[in-house]
């Protein structure tokens, strides 16, 4: 079935590249952080490492330097692990199985490069894509089905502008609560149009709200990375740093080193090399 989506999109900066590069990086940043967020610092990761060539060659410990404040910095482990692995292929993968051989990258991800680098013949789900889908639908949607009704829309020759748009949809008019419904483009095409039980609860690729971040171990390791990019810390820094007893510290760093986040260094705790 052939839909036409007339919606304008936000101008944002890495819709402005085909360098599969930057929309890798951009894709990694946009996991489960704002977009808000993520633009000015796409734009200092950009301009501090424009090739994965420069950001393989970065010390880890600097990389995650330069996350700061990004949150999940795991993300920025596997990245760095992806530009070392380009560097090995000397190319940059152009295949949906070379992209899901890299580090980090899974199949939204992998298309979404595939989509917005390269312009190849694939339908992107994220959270928002898959919200609309199943609310169009008017049904929970497992994630064959979600993928197979998102394959199924893709007009030949222009899967970027046709992702973007249906993407653009999700995430400024079918919000997850008061979607828009009056001003949507495919409110005709829609079984749902906020009436009744919302099918995209429950339904696969669509987030679910996260526990709470106050007093939260992700909260304690966030503040224990922001004190480690300053320098080591010892056992009485990392209890200063995440305000919580000893024995609940050493759980939290064993987790970071589990992560290759942090290594112990004399005693203390430092960013990898």
């Amino acid at each position: 079935m052939t839909l036409q989506i007339d919606i304008p999109l936000r101008d944002l900066p890495w819709r402005r590249t085909r360098d599969p590069w930057a929309v890798l990086v951009s894709e990694v940043m946009l996991q489960q952080t704002t977009v808000a967020r993520v633009v000015p610092r796409w734009r200092d990761l950009m301009d501090a490492y424009p090739t994965p060539a420069t950001f393989a060659a970065a010390p880890l410990g600097d990389v995650l330097r330069a996350w700061q404040g990004l949150g999940y910095p795991r993300r920025a482990v596997a990245l760095h692990r992806a530009a070392c692995r380009i560097v090995e292929l000397g190319r940059f993968p152009s295949s949906l199985d070379e992209l899901l051989a890299l580090p980090g990258v899974g199949p939204y991800t992998a298309r979404a490069v595939l989509a917005f680098a390269w312009e190849a013949h694939v339908a992107v789900v994220d959270t928002n894509i898959a919200r609309v889908l199943a609310r169009r639908a008017g049904r929970r949607l497992t994630g064959r089905e979600v993928q197979a009704a998102a394959d199924a829309l893709v007009p030949p020759g222009d899967s970027w502008r046709w992702n973007q748009s249906l993407m653009e949809v999700g995430a400024t008019i079918c919000r997850p609560t008061s979607p828009g419904c009056e001003r949507c483009p495919l409110a005709a095409h829609c079984s749902y149009r906020g009436v009744g039980d919302d099918p995209a609860s429950g339904s696969a690729g669509v987030s679910k709200p996260q526990a709470a971040y106050v007093g939260s171990d992700r909260q304690a390791r966030g503040n224990l990375m922001r004190a480690l990019a300053g320098g080591p810390l010892d056992v009485g820094a990392c209890v200063a740093a995440t305000g919580r007893s000893g024995e609940s510290v050493e759980v939290i760093v064993t987790g970071l080193i589990a992560d290759g986040l942090a290594v112990r260094d004399r005693g203390g705790v430092r960013l990898p090399d």
